[in-house]
């Protein structure tokens, strides 16, 4: 940044021109008097004093009066940002109790610059969820968000989390996060699709580090988010490994969202438990009418949970024995199936007896 960038930001910050003057002199010699002060800026010793003290009273310096002559310090930089960051977001709850919010449809795309909102959004779609959730976050920034992905799973959101840059992640340390925990020692960006519908992409400093230079981008675009869903499943969560997997939920059950619904199947079936389906389907690729099939489900192809079953990462399906035949279920959308649908219920055979 050149010296007239950085002197425009600081006067945003509220500073003067000539209280930028004097810090920028304090800043280069780190600590000296109110004379040397002076004379580097050209204005008057009792001048500098003034504005010294109304510059420590931001934090900018720290002033020595126990000493003669009197000297200005600089404090860290670091620490400076740190501390305006601090008030800031501060300030943050005040603010949005007070701001009357218009109705304004979401913005398509939306460059995020600063870190509070990067985090604010995170957690604001997090909230929101209604049925599927795929995070990837560092591990350092994880308890940050721990009750909002918990709140997200008991509220029977599918959520699948890869926690990165992580050393010796436990189960227990991930038990109750997410529907699937994975983690993986190297870093990766922070990506986040909600719903089928929202999405972010930023860079990992952006919630590790209080003074970023990096941007995100969030998106409300139905027909991208399924792109960034693909290269979670299809690059990072097959890099990871699987730390924690939740129970079998009980039966009967519906689920909306077609992921959710595969792992369901999944983990009852590997408990040896016998499960009917039943779903409003169409045929795919075609124009058909909805009809309704019910059956016992034989297997399942998916990548959500270990050992993979499935031969391509977006694959996720349900094999269904309806009497005559076996057919396969996708989610909507689905082309590499028989018939995709919208909603699935799972439930016990029709004796309702549940398996001990």
């Amino acid at each position: 940044m050149d010296d007239s960038t950085l002197r425009d930001r600081l006067e945003q910050l509220g500073l003067s021109e000539k209280e930028v003057d004097t810090y920028l002199s304090i800043l280069s010699s780190g600590e000296a008097t109110a004379s040397e002060i002076a004379d580097d800026t050209g204005v008057s010793k009792r001048y500098v004093y003034s504005i010294s003290e109304s510059l420590e009273d931001r934090g900018f310096v720290e002033v020595n009066d126990h000493v003669v002559p009197t000297t200005i310090r600089a404090r860290p930089p670091e620490e400076v940002i740190d501390a305006l960051t601090d008030r800031l977001e501060e300030m943050s709850g005040a603010l949005d109790s007070r701001y009357s919010a218009s109705a304004r449809e979401p913005q398509q795309f939306d460059v995020i610059k600063s870190r509070v909102t990067v985090i604010k959004r995170l957690t604001e779609y997090i909230r929101n969820a209604e049925r599927e959730i795929m995070l990837s976050v560092p591990q350092q920034y994880l308890p940050e968000i721990s009750e909002e992905l918990g709140a997200a799973v008991d509220r029977g959101v599918l959520v699948m989390l890869v926690v990165s840059s992580a050393d010796d992640l436990r189960s227990d340390d991930a038990s109750g996060l997410a529907s699937v925990v994975r983690s993986w020692d190297q870093p990766m960006p922070i990506m986040l699709t909600v719903d089928a519908q929202f999405g972010l992409v930023s860079p990992a400093e952006m919630v590790t580090r209080t003074n970023s230079d990096q941007r995100a981008i969030a998106f409300v675009q139905q027909q991208l988010v399924p792109v960034l869903s693909g290269s979670f499943l299809g690059n990072y969560w097959l890099m990871a490994t699987e730390v924690a997997v939740t129970d079998p939920a009980p039966l009967p059950a519906t689920y909306h969202d077609f992921r959710h619904a595969v792992l369901q199947a999944t983990l009852h079936l590997r408990a040896d438990h016998d499960i009917h389906v039943s779903a409003d389907v169409r045929a795919v690729q075609a124009d058909d009418d909805t009809t309704t099939i019910e059956g016992t489900v034989v297997e399942t192809k998916q990548g959500l949970v270990e050992p993979e079953t499935n031969s391509y990462p977006i694959e996720h399906t349900l094999v269904v024995d309806i009497g005559d035949r076996t057919v396969s279920l996708g989610g909507s959308g689905s082309f590499l199936e028989d018939y995709e649908t919208d909603a699935v219920t799972l439930r016990w055979p029709s004796d309702g007896l549940r398996p001990a």
